[in-house]
């Protein structure tokens, strides 16, 4: 297999969104962006996946190294050989690498956040390095669709965190910061049991549309930041924005029924908005 099919079918089996979006790029921009994305899979999935911390932490030292390597000039892994042949032409720095990796690193060593500024770092380092890495890739001419993207990113990690409210819960992480569910009196139990007569309640759907409303003010000023001059470049950005921003809604629509059961769109779906997104942005 070569390192192509590689990250080809790294990207393909997550099933994530991003994926669907990928597909309406030009092929040099694709195959740089499904190689970053199977870069940032391996990453997470070490998290998600080992059981052992120690042994976690181990694998993220050695992607440390890996990323070292890649950038010297001689990587090892498919993935850095995939993604290594576009790194200069889109400016993928060995830094965005290594944010990525310590946002991974901050899961091993931390389940629950104080308060939202401490979240915020969090999803810096695993989604707004992220996105700007992508728009890089996309076409980013403009200096202030960079601040559009870490917007962006920002808003669709938080989407993620309340899709994934029982799903984190499992594996006994609250990515919800500890201020607010004292605002709304929901204790971490409650979550961490994950059903009901503790985790569905008039407390915790009030938190749930707090944290909804955050992540819906985030999509507008990160849309109000976008370059008009960036826009059509943008567009697989904007399909990713709009397949989560109507999974948000969804899961608004369901009153946030997600510590027992993950919510998703299905693939034709998701094709359709990004079909209608790519349209529109013409």
């Amino acid at each position: 297999m070569t390192p192509a099919q590689y990250v080809q079918d790294k990207a393909a089996q997550s099933g994530s969104s991003f994926y669907y979006a990928f597909k309406f790029l030009p092929p040099p921009r694709r195959a740089a962006i499904t190689a970053f994305y199977a870069f940032c899979r391996e990453v997470d999935d070490i998290v998600d996946e080992v059981q052992d911390p120690s042994v976690a932490a181990t694998k993220l030292a050695w992607w440390r190294k890996e990323v070292g390597q890649a950038f010297a000039g001689a990587p090892t892994h498919p993935v850095t050989k995939a993604l290594m042949p576009h790194a200069a032409d889109y400016d993928v720095r060995q830094e965005h690498l290594m944010a990525v990796i310590e946002g991974c690193q901050m899961d091993l060593e931390q389940s629950r956040y104080l308060d939202f500024a401490g979240l915020a770092r969090y999803c810096h380092l695993v989604a707004g390095v992220v996105g700007e890495v992508a728009a890089n890739i996309f076409g980013r001419t403009q200096a202030r669709t960079t601040d559009y993207a870490h917007k962006l990113g920002l808003a669709l990690q938080l989407t993620n965190i309340i899709r994934d409210v029982g799903e984190d819960a499992r594996r006994g992480r609250i990515y919800l910061p500890i201020a607010e569910l004292q605002q709304f009196d929901v204790k971490a139990h409650e979550l961490l049991q994950r059903q009901s007569p503790w985790g569905y309640s008039e407390r915790f759907s009030a938190l749930m549309r707090f944290q909804a409303e955050r992540a819906h003010r985030l999509y507008d000023e990160a849309f109000a930041m976008l370059p008009a001059e960036d826009r059509r470049a943008q567009r697989p950005g904007l399909m990713m924005a709009n397949i989560y921003r109507t999974l948000l809604r969804e899961i608004e629509a369901s009153d946030f029924q997600v510590l027992h059961q993950r919510i998703a769109l299905t693939p034709v779906r998701k094709v359709w908005i990004a079909m209608r997104t790519n349209w529109q942005a013409r």
